[in-house]
């Protein structure tokens, strides 16, 4: 059938299985909004406050789903306002499809109003873009990019559609959704490699990251944990991949990880790295990372291994594929010395934490905060984060039952990337969200409560107020001998008073007290944000930590 090209975009959408996008209208894809309106029974688009946060609702829908996101801009500062979202996604490896208009192709290169060349500017925070010049390319165009985003190691990939093809018409034919393109399978000696070193360990360690979490790979992870009497730890992207309550479990390792998963990993001889790219976060001084232990990489990209640290092996390929082959492969094994070893280092942790609990006598602390949303919030509920001290204490606290359940910026650290996450997530699920953010971060992208408010997305948003930048606060007490230079906001904003101009409920907290009561209110909201404005110390650290290009032996776990 004859279609313009507006409508052949929007038609390959739901074609490819498409059934909400993020965006905000413009000149340059003013016949793709008509195209929405034609069929907008079959795909619903949600409108944000501004592009960067439509950016960020498709991420956070994919997270949520491992669906492919869509984001829609017009051209030059819409699709601009794309960036940080588009670089997000590609620091976490999350599939995601940016769709963008640009000005006729006889206008580009003329510095026409609102021209940007957007395909260059994106080339390095994109696993491909495309310049759509030719309407018959544009239908296989846009199958290739869903094909690309989520084949592999997924990524984003962003699509530039020029008005003239937006306008021409050509011969719609539907296709069936594409298949992701299938990666190779690791040699059979090479899973017997594996299987030897893991045959021959004495103490050995999974360390499950975003890439076992997107897969799926959590209950096979537990049971192969149980073969071979290892214990797990994780990356941050790594969250949410394995039960909290399954007593293998070490939790996150890394610069603000659990002193227990950091200090078994750094024991241990053998680490089993499953979608994991050992991040300078991760591993700290990579000098004195794990000298040790052997390391297996499971990994989809050849790219990885070995870039951060030398591994003994690495298996590249479909992750799935190998770990299933390699787990089938091991025979069952005991290191009960080992689990010993990792107990007692839970023991010191567990009293390490109790010591900082029992010397902070705030009326409201981070650690207390948690407490209240693990002990009411439901098994399927989603936590989303922006960036700072209040993400890594989510990191460290918050329990969780369920996969891709955890929804934060790990690669890029985007500021203000929560909100947008939790109505992408929101949106694509109909779970409950809950959004921990701090005064910096929420300052970034608020105003995508407007959004949130016409939308009826009941996201509970726990505002972590210290009234200060608190991570870089953290790190110029620490290290530069507290010379706090413009990480004091000193701001007046009322942000219950803020909630209620939004359209949102709003609530103070002061105290543990209060926070629940008000936390308890905020659950029970099903057709509106609501903002709880929870006031913490300034001077409250993320403990432990360890410095900047130091290794475990120099993790600070107290003041």
């Amino acid at each position: 059938m004859q279609l313009n090209g507006a409508q052949i975009l929007i038609q390959t959408l739901i074609e490819q299985g498409v059934t909400d996008v993020f965006g905000y209208p413009g000149g340059q894809v003013i016949n793709i909004y008509d195209a929405l309106y034609e069929y907008k029974d079959k795909i619903n688009h949600v409108l944000t406050a501004h592009e960067q946060g439509a950016s960020h609702a498709a991420d956070g829908y994919s997270r949520a789903t491992g669906k492919v996101g869509v984001c829609i801009a017009t051209s030059g500062p819409g699709a601009t306002n794309l960036v940080t979202g588009i670089a997000t996604a590609m620091l976490d490896s999350i599939p995601l499809v940016a769709i963008t208009g640009n000005v006729p192709c006889s206008l580009i290169g003329k510095d026409s109003f609102q021209e940007i060349d957007i395909t260059g500017v994106t080339l390095p925070i994109t696993k491909h873009n495309f310049f759509v010049s030719d309407i018959a390319e544009l239908a296989d165009t846009i199958r290739q990019a869903f094909q690309i985003a989520k084949s592999g190691r997924p990524g984003p990939v962003l699509v530039d559609i020029p008005k003239n093809v937006q306008v021409g018409k050509y011969e719609y034919e539907p296709q069936a959704v594409t298949e992701k393109m299938p990666l190779p399978k690791v040699k059979d000696s090479q899973i017997d490699e594996a299987v030897k070193l893991i045959k021959e360990a004495q103490k050995p360690y999974i360390y499950v990251g975003g890439g076992a979490a997107g897969l799926g790979l959590g209950k096979a992870i537990v049971d192969f944990a149980n073969k071979i009497d290892a214990a797990i730890g994780c990356s941050f992207m790594g969250l949410s991949a394995i039960p909290q309550d399954y007593e293998r479990f070490l939790g996150m390792q890394g610069m603000h990880g659990h002193y227990a998963s950091s200090m078994a990993q750094d024991q241990a001889d053998l680490i089993i790295g499953i979608g994991v790219r050992f991040s300078d976060r991760a591993t700290g001084n990579v000098a004195k990372f794990a000298k040790q232990s052997k390391i297996i990489q499971l990994d989809p990209d050849c790219a990885e291994i070995n870039k951060n640290v030398r591994v003994d092996l690495g298996l590249v390929g479909d992750v799935a594929d190998t770990f299933v082959r390699m787990a089938e492969k091991c025979e069952s094994k005991s290191s009960p010395a080992w689990l010993a070893q990792v107990k007692k280092l839970q023991d010191e942790e567990k009293a390490l934490e109790e010591e900082i609990a029992a010397a902070n006598n705030a009326p409201l602390t981070p650690k207390q905060v948690f407490d209240v949303i693990n002990g009411l919030k439901k098994p399927n509920t989603i936590i989303t984060t922006d960036v700072g001290q209040h993400q890594m204490w989510a990191a460290q606290y918050v329990t969780f039952d369920n996969t891709r359940r955890f929804v934060s910026s790990g690669g890029l650290g985007t500021m203000g990337f929560g909100l947008g996450a939790a109505m992408g997530a929101y949106t694509a699920t109909k779970d409950p969200v809950v959004l921990i953010t701090g005064d910096g971060s929420f300052g970034m992208n608020l105003n995508e409560l407007a959004t949130a408010v016409t939308y009826k997305i009941p996201v509970v948003i726990v505002l972590m107020n210290n009234g200060v930048l608190g991570m870089v606060r953290q790190w110029q007490t620490l290290f530069f001998g507290k010379r706090y230079s413009n990480t004091v906001l000193d701001r007046k904003t009322d942000f219950v008073a803020l909630a209620k101009a939004f359209g949102a409920d709003g609530y103070l907290a002061e105290t543990v007290v209060e926070f629940k009561k008000a936390f308890e209110k905020a659950i029970a909201s099903t057709d509106k944000p609501v903002v709880i404005d929870a006031r913490i110390d300034k001077d409250e650290l993320v403990l432990p930590m360890l410095p900047p290009g130091g290794a475990i032996s120099d993790m600070i776990t107290k003041i």
